[in-house]
């Protein structure tokens, strides 16, 4: 580890707060203050999309709320996650199972310690063991102001906070463009079901309006063959028959990993074998988002067959095409469809059978042009999601290698200036 930088107990760098203990009193009590908890801490990042408030006494708050620039490490859960308070909202305190870090000394520039607490607990294995240990591990405030920490030049803390900050910048851009683009996709499939590409007027039916020429069909009327998969022991040694299961169907698409193999042979195994445009739904499933999700087989991987969870159906292509199919029941008419007919099992789980599957309501457009069309809109769109996708997975591992890298005086901060100045990074 690095000899140069000096080191410091953090507790003579930044003034240690202790938060608002939860009770029934403050919970109940009047005045609320909104508050953080170990949830809304990210690494470098606060999460408001759920603030909880207590009551705190006029005379506490002046040691209670937060001010802009102040560093939070949680106690409890993932111990040492920190992140910055940026202001966003006027008035904050935060429970106690956060520590507030405020600068003690000039030369100290918050952010840095957030990465570099980043990378000692999760990277350098640094502070293992310094959680206490009481039911849950959690990192008391003695334990928190005795970690060593490096006190570099104010200038390298600055720059080296800004370099990953500029990486973290762009993998939050990636997320939004994720966000925005399964946004538009929900709001295309609503239009395009509903109101298809051809300035139609529109009727009334079960699932609601659609189309005028388009035809609401049962599956059973347009499928060929409906089948539940085998339920044979599959293990991870390779073979010749990869069996997909619950984790490989996504929605419209089959993940090829995390694969595993049976060792059926064969009619016992073509029985099960897989066709390109075969559809595959889950039956089964504790979270009733997820049951009825399909995708469609595209060849890919080779020879697989699938698990008695699933349930094949194999369509008549000459009426529906099966990627359409898949784009309806992965809509927000076709997922409220399908949960209608969830059967709930006394496990906790949601189950549907063949019966429930045939039963399914499908609009149709009068032609296979039209449903192409609508595919390749869709498709479209899901490409940009996986760009995106892909682009943050390039991104995050960019971040944890430079953070590595940083903390370690592996790469100078200099260097990577001038790397940046090359615009890969961008």
């Amino acid at each position: 580890m690095n000899k140069v930088w000096k080191w410091r107990p953090l507790g003579e760098l930044f003034e240690i707060g202790a938060g608002k203990t939860m009770s029934a009193a403050v919970r109940s009590g009047p005045n609320k203050t909104p508050f953080l908890r170990t949830s809304n801490v990210l690494w470098d990042e606060i999460n408001l999309a759920s603030v909880d408030e207590m009551s705190i006494p006029e005379h506490e708050l002046p040691t209670r709320l937060l001010r802009r620039g102040d560093l939070l490490v949680c106690e409890g859960g993932e111990i040492g996650r920190a992140a910055i308070w940026d202001g966003q909202v006027e008035t904050m305190s935060f429970q106690n199972h956060l520590h507030r870090l405020r600068p003690a000394v000039p030369d100290v520039e918050s952010r840095f310690y957030v990465f570099f607490l980043q990378s000692a607990f999760t990277q350098l294995g640094l502070f293992e063991g310094a959680g206490n240990r009481t039911t849950i591990p959690n990192l008391s405030r003695s334990r928190l102001a005795g970690l060593d920490v490096p006190q570099p030049p104010l200038a390298e803390q600055q720059a080296i906070s800004a370099a990953l900050g500029q990486v973290r910048s762009a993998i939050r851009t990636q997320e939004r463009g994720v966000a925005a683009t399964q946004d538009l996709k929900r709001a295309a499939m609503q239009t395009l079901f509903a109101r298809g590409l051809r300035g139609e007027v529109q009727k009334k039916t079960e699932i609601g309006s659609i189309p005028k020429s388009w035809k609401l069909v049962t599956l059973a009327s347009v499928r060929k063959k409906l089948q539940y998969g085998t339920s044979v022991r599959c293990t991870y040694e390779v073979s010749e028959w990869p069996v997909l299961r619950i984790p490989n169907v996504r929605s419209q698409r089959i993940d090829a990993h995390d694969l595993k193999y049976c060792g059926l042979t064969g009619s016992d195994a073509t029985k099960y074998q897989l066709e390109d445009g075969d559809l595959i739904f889950i039956r089964t499933n504790g979270v009733l988002k997820r049951l009825g999700s399909c995708a469609v087989y595209d060849g890919h991987p080779a020879n697989a067959l699938f698990a008695s969870y699933l349930i094949r159906a194999r369509l008549q292509q000459e009426h529906v095409l099966p990627h359409f199919a898949a784009a309806f029941f992965s809509s927000e008419t076709g997922a409220r469809i399908v949960s209608a007919r969830a059967i709930a099992a006394s496990d906790g789980k949601y189950n549907l059978n063949i019966a429930a599957i045939d039963s399914l309501a499908l609009p149709l457009p009068q032609t296979l042009i039209e449903q192409y069309e609508i595919v390749a809109i869709l498709d479209v769109i899901s490409r940009k999601i996986d760009l995106h996708h892909r682009k943050r997975a390039v991104l995050e591992e960019l971040f944890k290698t430079l953070l590595h890298k940083l903390m370690t005086r592996e790469l100078r901060v200099d260097a990577l200036m001038a790397l940046a100045k090359t615009g890969i990074m961008t």
